[in-house]
């Protein structure tokens, strides 16, 4: 066995550390598992140093081989740097799995739209006839699928800044850039940091790889060849127009027959249309596949088409940021419903959002007063008692070929137990109209 008679520890108790404790044992090497955390548990028979125990740990030389840290750690926090301190090699979970398969990937990052792209590329995969599963940070951790012995044709791995912040090797056949946006700068001291650790996906590229990047951005693709998509009028290898997707100027097929809506998503849909190009799928094929693709619930869901209005459920759009993504991403004119509870937010910077696009709004929960008042001099506003008035008023102020949107722009705690209570109440609704 490869790892026999060493001893590995694993730094993070949750999926992928355990996701690397299993493969690491798998190849022969004792494991112990470290966390700080007191709410953590054993859930396996591995041996585990715990809360106070973890935190108190002194790591002498020569106790380990190796350390494997979770992407959740820094490895410049206290506990990692104890057993680098003490001279043991540490390499990241998703580094860790990628140097014991050979099976091949597609590498997937970007600050928004990681999951979505990450199911999209298994999905069209899995329905062009190679089979796929998403992976990395993506539910199932990279080291889980390498320790089920499961054999797949191509894996689809999201891979995050915290990942990329430990890769040695790791590189993919084809690496997918999808934006960059402020984020994480609980994580990093600044934007340049988060920006160099997520450039990494290209670290280690060759001339073989190809590198699929959102066209306008920045970051460079290194050795790799560079491939570009757009859904927003920009030049690229690969378009999304009124409807349809364009690779070098030629028409390769229609959005009409996909469930994902707005602008964003087509442009994860082309992103992984390139990506399965890399493998030598056809477009027509893959966009089959994808026909078949349901968007997650509750983010830009389209519920029904009723007298040529969209009625779209994107009632996880808890932060302003979120609706300002939602207004961007449509063609459509939109009757807008937003609120729900009064987080002291401003959303006076809302108002340039909504100029010629934004046909009307109806508002809800306790901070629908003061949406009213921000909002009634610059178009046609109304108040929903609860969800089913809300989208009554809606369909009453939209016109045909509108989309009718519950996108709140805050949380819903004033009203309902989570954001999928209140996007359930909303399909409801939807689905009550005759």
């Amino acid at each position: 066995m490869k790892y026999a008679s060493q001893h590995f520890a694993i730094l993070g108790a949750g999926r992928s550390g355990l996701g690397a404790a299993r493969l690491a044992r798998l190849h022969g090497a004792k494991v112990t598992v470290f966390d700080e955390d007191e709410k953590a548990k054993p859930v396996e028979d591995f041996k585990y140093v715990l809360g106070q125990a973890a935190r108190d740990l002194v790591v002498k030389p020569g106790d380990f081989d190796l350390v494997i840290i979770s992407p959740g750690l820094d490895e410049h926090w206290p506990l990692p740097t104890r057993f680098t301190a003490a001279g043991v090699p540490l390499v990241g979970e998703t580094e860790f799995g990628f140097n014991l398969t050979d099976m091949p990937m597609v590498a997937i990052t970007g600050t928004n739209g990681k999951s979505t792209c990450t199911e999209l590329v298994a999905a069209l995969f899995n329905g062009c006839g190679m089979k796929s599963i998403p992976c990395g940070n993506h539910g199932t951790s990279l080291s889980e699928v390498v320790a089920s012995g499961e054999r797949y044709d191509v894996l689809a791995v999201e891979i995050s800044s915290f990942q990329l912040e430990t890769i040695r090797k790791f590189r993919a056949k084809a690496s997918l850039w999808l934006n960059f946006a402020p984020d994480h700068l609980d994580r990093y001291p600044g934007m340049a940091e988060y920006f160099a650790a997520k450039s990494r996906i290209f670290e280690n590229c060759t001339e073989s790889d190809v590198a699929i990047v959102r066209a306008g951005e920045s970051v460079s693709s290194g050795k790799a060849k560079r491939w570009t998509f757009s859904a927003y009028g920009a030049e690229a290898d690969c378009r999304y127009a009124n409807g349809r997707f364009y690779h070098a100027s030629q028409e390769i097929g229609s959005a009409a027959n996909l469930s994902i809506r707005g602008k964003h998503n087509m442009e994860n849909v082309l992103a992984a249309l390139m990506a399965g190009k890399v493998y030598g799928l056809e477009f027509g094929a893959m966009l089959r596949a994808l026909a078949g693709y349901q968007v997650p619930r509750h983010r830009c869901e389209l519920i029904r088409t009723l007298e040529d209005r969209e009625y779209i459920n994107d009632s996880k759009a808890t932060n302003l940021h979120a609706l300002e993504a939602c207004l961007r991403s449509q063609e459509r004119p939109i009757v807008l419903i937003a609120g729900g509870k009064d987080k002291q937010l401003d959303y006076t910077p809302l108002r340039a959002e909504l100029k010629g696009q934004v046909r009307a709004m109806v508002f809800i929960g306790e901070i629908a007063p003061q949406l009213e008042k921000t909002f009634g001099d610059l178009l046609p506003c109304r108040r929903g008692k609860g969800m089913a008035e809300a989208v009554s008023l809606a369909k009453q102020l939209s016109q045909p070929g509108d989309a009718i949107i519950l996108s709140p722009g805050t949380s819903s705690f004033d009203m309902f137990n989570g954001y999928g209570q209140r996007g359930d109440a909303f399909r409801e609704a939807v689905l009550s109209l005759s």
